[in-house]
C-alpha cells in the first residue's frame, strides 16, 4: 500500500504577522517594540512535523518603539547598524513535537552579521482554513528570548543608583499568518 504525505509551502503573509520584542528599561520596566516587514517560507508537513523547515527574514529598519529618538538610535551602530545590517534572519535547523499543537524549533538566528542557535518555542500552527478568496492558510505564535550582548549590542548607560539604563535579555514574540503557495505530494 503506498501512503501519501501533503507538505505545503506558506509564505508569511506581511499584514498579518508581527515580531515584537521587550527589554528591560532602567531596571524597573519593559519598553516594547516591533518590526513591521516580517517576510519568509514555511515548509509545513503536519503528519512529519520533523520534515518542516521556516525561513525568516525581518527588516530592521521597520523598529518601531513608538518613540522618533529612540528608534534612530536603535537603528544606530550602538544597537542594529542598519546601514551595514539591514534585515536579521532565521533558518530553522530542527523541528521536533513538543506536545499536543505544539513544536521546538530550533535554528540560526543572525543579528549584525553574528549568528548563534535559538529555539522558538510555537504555538500551533493552528489547522488549515480557506479564507474568502480561496486561499489555505494557517496561524502560529513563538517565543524565544535572546542576549543581546551576543549579537554585538553592548551599548548601554550606568545609571546614577548604579544599575543599567538597557537590560540584556531581549524577550522575542512572533504571530505568523501564512498563505499556501504549493502542494507537493510524496508517495512512499
Amino acid at each position: 500500500m503506498t501512503a501519501t504525505t501533503i507538505a505545503t509551502s506558506y509564505k508569511i503573509d506581511i499584514a498579518h504577522s508581527s515580531a515584537t520584542f521587550a527589554v528591560a528599561h532602567l531596571g524597573i520596566s519593559k519598553v516594547k517594540g516591533e518590526f513591521a516587514d516580517v517576510q519568509g517560507q514555511i515548509e509545513f508537513d503536519p503528519a512529519n512535523p520533523a520534515a518542516s523547515k521556516v525561513e525568516a527574514v525581518i527588516g530592521v529598519a521597520t523598529i518601531s518603539t513608538r518613540d522618533d529618538g529612540r528608534d534612530t538610535h536603535l537603528k544606530s551602530a550602538d544597537f542594529f547598524d542598519v546601514e551595514r545590517f539591514p534585515t536579521m534572519t532565521f533558518t530553522s535547523t530542527q523541528v521536533e513535537p513538543a506536545g499536543e499543537d505544539r513544536l521546538k524549533v530550533t535554528g540560526d538566528l543572525t543579528i549584525r552579521g553574528v549568528t548563534r542557535s535559538v529555539v522558538l518555542d510555537v504555538e500551533g500552527p493552528t489547522g488549515e482554513i480557506k479564507d474568502p478568496w480561496g486561499v489555505y492558510r494557517r496561524a502560529a505564535s513563538a517565543r524565544t528570548s535572546i542576549s543581546r550582548k551576543d549579537y554585538g549590542m553592548t551599548w548601554n548607560s550606568l545609571l546614577e543608583t548604579g544599575g543599567l539604563l538597557v537590560g540584556d535579555k531581549v524577550e522575542i514574540s512572533l504571530e505568523v499568518e501564512m498563505m499556501a503557495q504549493t502542494e507537493s505530494i510524496a508517495a512512499q
